[in-house]
């Protein structure tokens, strides 16, 4: 396939007429639209304004996507336990299939080819599965829960670890190795010692698998891990080694300096994700210092129920303002930092290689974008357009790994239209009563 316009290859690299060859699930060829389709003349040809890497959600919550809207204007620890929890543990396998396929098909239309997906403590088959229909590529994880947990999520620790290893054995590099897996203990506050020590050894039992958590998101959390322990976060998840570099570490807010000091000499991943700590009142993660230190932050929607959308557009925007104004400085986090943020530091954190950039030879996660719109008018700099102006229903084409999930605007990788009915249908019949959440809630 020959793809031509606008060719935003990295965040120092664009083309302005651009093409780029796809063969396999590879890139061929990219360059000056000119040389490269007289070298393809036969190749099946389409043109979209822009073309950029598939952008990479570091930090995602599929299965939340049923709950988009039942939990607004909560604090974290309210949030999860009163609403997000109870919503986990009432859905059945086949509802969980439907919150998975939603979440993947609104992250295919705006553009995110790539999720680390943070599942649940149930029905993690059903969304391997989903991923693996759909075509997105992914890291995904059942997630573990053995303390402080509504009584439908908790588990026995050594059952979490056992359930986790067979999902492993049978779904880590399944569908042409474009689903991975990473074991997935939810946190500190509702994870034993036992745990979380067991989430490393089952990672190094096996070769490329990850780990992905929750880590110093909100500071009730923190005084938690610190009345338990009598260490402060990342130092207890240093204890118990759950930092590295196959560890994935979701928002990390509240840090002091040795906890970034971990961090760096590490080189554990952190993912920034600014609308859902916007949301939740969490707080301004030191993302400009991270990078500063060295450290590859990714970048995260994370879940439907505080965020409220899985589009990467958005996140790169508020990623960028957050800083600006929390450090008073127009200078931190120019476009171009957070665009690599989105790509290829998201590849980095995900442990795909090849992958975040358009260059020969590296995996074809390509997405195509329109500008013809008043926002897009006049059109200056792509890749500042790219991160403060566009949206995600901009996207009109997205490929992953060589298959076209999206052309002209319309998904073609599964109905669409049938998985929004569905999760329409169960989103009217679930129970979200005050009196189911009370009778669940077990908060720490």
């Amino acid at each position: 396939m020959l793809l031509t316009g606008t060719v935003v290859a990295d965040s120092n690299t664009v083309i302005d007429d651009g093409a780029i060859v796809v063969s396999g699930s590879r890139i061929e060829a990219v360059g000056e639209q000119s040389a490269i389709a007289a070298q393809y003349p036969d190749h099946e040809h389409q043109s979209y304004d822009v073309l950029l890497p598939g952008l990479v959600g570091g930090h995602i919550h599929s299965v939340q996507s049923l709950g988009r809207g039942i939990a607004d204007d909560t604090e974290l620890l309210d949030w999860l336990f009163d609403y997000i929890l109870p919503m986990e543990a009432s859905l059945s396998a086949s509802e969980m299939e439907i919150a998975a396929k939603l979440g993947y098909l609104e992250m295919i239309e705006s553009g995110t080819t790539t999720c680390v997906d943070h599942l649940s403590v149930a029905h993690a088959e059903e969304a391997f599965e989903a991923a693996g229909e759909i075509g997105i590529r992914g890291v995904l994880g059942k997630v573990m829960m053995d303390q402080r947990s509504p009584d439908e999520l908790l588990e026995d620790t050594q059952a979490a670890l056992d359930e986790s290893e067979r999902l492993i054995q049978r779904y880590h590099g399944s569908f042409d190795d474009r689903i991975r897996y990473a074991v997935t203990p939810r946190f500190a506050v509702s994870c034993t010692e036992e745990c979380l020590r067991g989430a490393r050894e089952l990672a190094d039992a096996y070769d490329g698998v990850r780990i992905h958590t929750h880590a110093s998101e909100n500071q009730s959390e923190i005084e938690t891990v610190k009345e338990d322990t009598g260490m402060r976060n990342i130092h207890w998840l240093d204890e118990v080694g759950l930092t590295g570099e196959d560890v994935v570490l979701a928002h990390c807010v509240w840090t002091d300096e040795s906890e970034r000091e971990v961090l760096a000499e590490t080189g554990t991943h952190v993912t920034h994700c600014p609308s859902s700590n916007m949301k939740l009142a969490s707080g301004v993660a030191p993302i400009w210092d991270y990078l500063d230190r060295g450290i590859n932050v990714a970048l995260g929607n994370d879940g439907p129920p505080c965020n409220n959308t899985l589009d990467p557009f958005t996140e790169m925007r508020q990623a960028s303002l957050l800083q600006k104004v929390d450090q008073l400085d127009p200078t931190v986090t120019p476009a171009g930092d957070i665009f690599e943020m989105a790509t290829l530091n998201g590849a980095k954190a995900a442990g795909f290689e090849e992958l975040g950039a358009i260059r020969e030879g590296w995996r074809a996660d390509i997405v195509g974008l329109s500008t013809d719109l008043t926002r897009g008018t006049p059109l200056h700099d792509v890749l500042s357009h790219l991160v403060f102006a566009a949206h995600g229903d901009d996207v009109r084409f997205t490929m992953v790994d060589g298959t076209v999930l999206q052309e002209d605007g319309e998904v073609t990788a599964i109905d669409a239209d049938a998985v929004r009915r569905e999760a329409s249908a169960i989103g009217l019949d679930m129970d979200l009563t005050e009196e189911r959440r009370s009778a669940q809630q077990q908060k720490p």
